[in-house]
């Protein structure tokens, strides 16, 4: 897990590094991990276990974490999750998306799984799922994550992002992975000329080799927020034909609806 950047509180006199710092212990808890330790979290964070201790016990005062005095552990409290449906709440496009999401799930592929994520950092988190009527093995849901830059999803975020915001996003990327900078670019090129032409962007096997998807941008009614809105499945059951052929265009209409542009 990465912790909040170093160059933030050099650079930005109104950065609070202990409020970073105290949602880097919320973030470590990953899926289907009930407790952490003070160890585990100072292993995540690379904080000191003395830091991580006043920060854990803080959290609990404030009910977002809950101690296990029995084993020293800690998990998640109700604040969390109050914080959560705050989070949700205040997505005006999300209860709009729910029912469009479900006329894309409902298409002639039973496999397929339609999807709208909110980038935070260098990932995109789903925050609205109508998942696949099959049992697959790849099941997505609320909070599912996927990589920003190598992601059909990611791709239409980054398509939909104006130009300095974007070019920040690159920067902070590079600095943590140089070496990646360069073919980051060359596929962001690649899906923004393909969605010029198209109107999606596109992920064939980029993510993870047995899944492929599309996807769009969409825009918050008052446009401060860019989503992005996907449809796909276990590559082996989606093909790219019908991904282009009948989704394509109903996702396309889907993105703009929900952005309310024409």
């Amino acid at each position: 897990m990465d912790a909040a950047p170093e160059l933030e509180e050099d650079k930005d006199r109104n950065f609070v590094t202990a409020l970073a710092r105290g949602l880097d212990v919320l973030r470590c808890f990953r899926r289907n991990e009930i407790s952490l330790t003070n160890t585990d979290i100072s292993e995540r964070t690379g904080l000191p276990k003395p830091t991580v201790s006043r920060l854990t016990h803080t959290l609990c005062v404030l009910e977002y974490l809950v101690a296990d005095p029995r084993n020293g552990s800690y998990r998640l409290g109700a604040g969390v999750l109050n914080l959560g449906f705050g989070v949700l709440a205040g997505m005006d496009v999300d209860e709009r998306a729910r029912e469009l999401l479900r006329e894309l799930r409902d298409g002639p592929n039973s496999y397929i799984t339609a999807a709208l994520g909110e980038r935070y950092r260098d990932e995109v988190i789903y925050v609205a799922v109508h998942r696949s009527r099959e049992d697959v093995a790849l099941t997505m849901h609320v909070g599912s994550r996927l990589p920003l830059f190598r992601s059909a999803v990611g791709r239409a975020i980054l398509v939909g992002t104006p130009e300095d915001q974007r070019d920040y996003w690159f920067e902070e990327a590079a600095r943590c992975d140089p070496e990646g900078d360069e073919q980051r670019r060359a596929d962001f090129a690649q899906a923004k000329a393909e969605y010029e032409a198209q109107g999606y962007c596109s992920g064939y096997g980029d993510w993870r080799g047995d899944v492929n998807g599309i996807a769009v941008p969409v825009f918050s009614l008052n446009g401060s927020r860019i989503y992005g809105l996907n449809v796909g499945g276990p590559a082996f059951h989606v093909k790219k034909k019908q991904l282009e052929t009948y989704y394509a265009p109903r996702l396309i209409e889907a993105g703009r609806q929900l952005s309310l542009r024409e």
